[in-house]
């Protein structure tokens, strides 16, 4: 894998040596991550497959924009698109993490035609239902409220997520790490625009062979939505992790990827 930078839309990304005869497999990382958290994965893919992986803008080590606008979903997701026609790729194989499940969706949702299928991991399609937003979205916007007038425009780093194998959900030490290496602006900023999203009709939309992995033990985004999400995806597999909570690309590489060969082979999951 060879790292890179877009710098029309301020982005940094790694690939490998693409093979038009292969198929690409797109890494969408999660909200204050990085692609970081894809290491394994690319490994794991990047010879029988070309491999993009991504810092999503204002992420790793992608530019921080200032604009409580430049975050909203279909920023992101339109950053993918070109990023992808950049790299000369027409048609990819889109593979999301949590938050990035949002920006896939939106994404698939406009450009359906640029997937040909879909695998979310730990997703969620209309975070504003969930009750504890109703207590976080006015807190976050009383807190954009009082934004700086300049945000640096310094990038970011990459956080060694080996440092945080086999934490849950609210492990304080990896959330400091991410927000801190992020900044708390864009991480509320981001957090602020799930609350606008809702994916609903996009899902019944959505035509292209999906898998859904979701953890049985999630917090963050119970699993009672992953199987909304297979109910409303008509050519959907659901996977249910019944020993993991949210963090199933850091806690679970190994059978994740595993999930992901056989889905990609067509086998039975």
């Amino acid at each position: 894998m060879r790292e890179f930078f877009f710098e029309k839309r301020g982005l940094y990304y790694r690939c490998n040596t693409f093979n038009p005869q292969k198929e690409t497999l797109f890494f969408v990382h999660g909200v204050s991550g990085s692609s970081s958290a894809w290491h394994v994965y690319e490994r794991a893919f990047e010879k029988k497959y070309n491999v993009i992986s991504l810092d999503l803008r204002g992420h790793g080590k992608s530019i921080k924009f200032n604009r409580y606008e430049d975050y909203r979903i279909e920023k992101f997701s339109d950053d993918l698109r070109e990023l992808l026609k950049y790299c000369g790729v027409s048609k990819c194989i889109i593979i999301s993490n949590s938050f990035g499940a949002l920006v896939a969706i939106d994404f698939i949702g406009k450009y359906q035609k640029m997937v040909s299928s879909a695998i979310f991991i730990g997703p969620h399609f209309a975070v504003n239902k969930m009750w504890p937003m109703r207590i976080i979205k006015p807190f976050l916007a009383f807190i954009i409220k009082r934004k700086p007038t300049f945000l640096s425009k310094n990038k970011g780093g990459h956080i060694d997520y080996s440092k945080y194998l086999n934490t849950g959900d609210w492990n304080v030490q990896r959330t400091v790490a991410d927000i801190t290496n992020t900044g708390f602006w864009i991480y509320c900023y981001a957090v602020a625009h799930t609350c606008n999203f809702a994916g609903e009709k996009i899902l019944e939309k959505i035509k292209i062979p999906t898998l859904i992995i979701h953890g049985a033990k999630d917090t963050i985004f119970p699993v009672k939505y992953g199987k909304a999400m297979a109910e409303k995806i008509k050519n959907s597999n659901l996977v249910i992790m019944h020993d993991i909570d949210h963090i199933i690309v850091l806690n679970r590489p190994q059978k994740t990827i595993e999930i992901i060969k056989n889905f990609l082979a067509g086998k039975a999951l």
